[in-house]
């Protein structure tokens, strides 16, 4: 008798809660990166992705999760967090900056929009200023920063390990 046995396509987890967590992209050069975020967003049960840009989901890298996540495209992000706030999320960006936390350390709201800044551009001192609070990725070679895709997940992750059931 195998110990570990392969099974493909586990059946999902279900929560027992809907994630309190929601994302707010600054728009994606890539289309592979908001792919992979939207795919993403399935797997951890995100139902809902704000876009602010034109970027297109591409549907074989997002796979199933393009029928779950709802991709809704907004033309900037500042009007967008403004109503995060009166909707009462805690809104955390995913930035360097000077006064940010290290993600590892960091403790999320349950309702928490995190706020993902442009592959190369990140997030405006505007966009900045409109957040509760910054947490940053800890970076031990080169380059200098994580893949945004590679960033969100790490950050989506951290959130799901504290809040593991919705």
């Amino acid at each position: 008798m195998n110990r570990f046995e392969h099974v493909r396509h586990k059946p999902p987890t279900v929560l027992q809660a809907p994630r309190g967590l929601i994302l707010a992209l600054a728009p994606m050069r890539s289309n592979v990166n908001l792919s992979r975020i939207v795919r993403l967003c399935g797997c951890v049960g995100i139902k809902t992705i704000i876009h602010c840009g034109q970027g297109k989901v591409d549907r074989e890298i997002a796979r199933d999760a393009a029928d779950f996540v709802e991709v809704i495209q907004r033309r900037s992000l500042l009007p967008v967090l403004k109503q995060f706030r009166d909707d009462g999320y805690r809104m955390v960006g995913l930035e360097q900056t000077t006064g940010s936390s290290c993600l590892y350390e960091y403790t999320f709201a349950q309702k928490t929009a995190l706020v993902v800044g442009a592959e190369r551009e990140g997030l405006s001192q505007e966009e900045l200023n409109a957040l509760d609070d910054v947490v940053e990725i800890p970076v031990y070679g080169q380059p200098y920063s994580y893949n945004v895709a590679t960033a969100t997940t790490m950050a989506v992750y951290e959130y799901c390990k504290q809040y593991p059931s919705g």
